[in-house]
């Protein structure tokens, strides 16, 4: 029996965050969330979820800087970390990609095609099915 894949959610919005985790846990995600960039990178920490979606404008530390700290930390260095932001011009998404996000979601969420875009993140195991 495959395990629900897990997804932290980093935003800071309630209004987005209750969208995107009832979204996403309706489509059988497990969902973690943090409202902050350092809540994010603890909760990354303790939870090694599959994939991160994360606001780059946060209070505190932006994605940007939890992105660095979750690179440089052995235990998170492999985990997708998705960019989910209002930011929708052409260098903002070139800018968090070449910052080392693996991926661009913009919001406001598309509710239909918002889980099959995070699951097109999700690490795939050795038998080639994400987890």
């Amino acid at each position: 029996m495959n395990r629900q894949p897990v997804v932290l959610l980093v935003e800071d919005n309630p209004r987005n965050l209750k969208l995107a985790r009832d979204v996403l846990e309706y489509a059988g995600f497990s969902v973690v969330v943090a409202d902050t960039g350092e809540q994010g990178v603890e909760q990354a920490r303790a939870t090694l979820p599959d994939v991160i979606l994360m606001d780059l404008q946060l209070p505190g530390i932006d994605g940007f800087a939890a992105l660095e700290l979750l690179r440089g930390h052995e235990a998170t260095a492999h985990i997708p970390v998705v960019a989910l932001t209002a930011f929708a011009m052409q260098r903002d998404r070139d800018r968090a990609l070449a910052s080392g996000f693996a991926g661009y979601l913009e919001k406001p969420i598309s509710v239909r095609e918002f889980p099959a875009q995070v699951r097109r993140h999700l690490p795939r195991s050795d038998d080639g099915h994400a987890p």
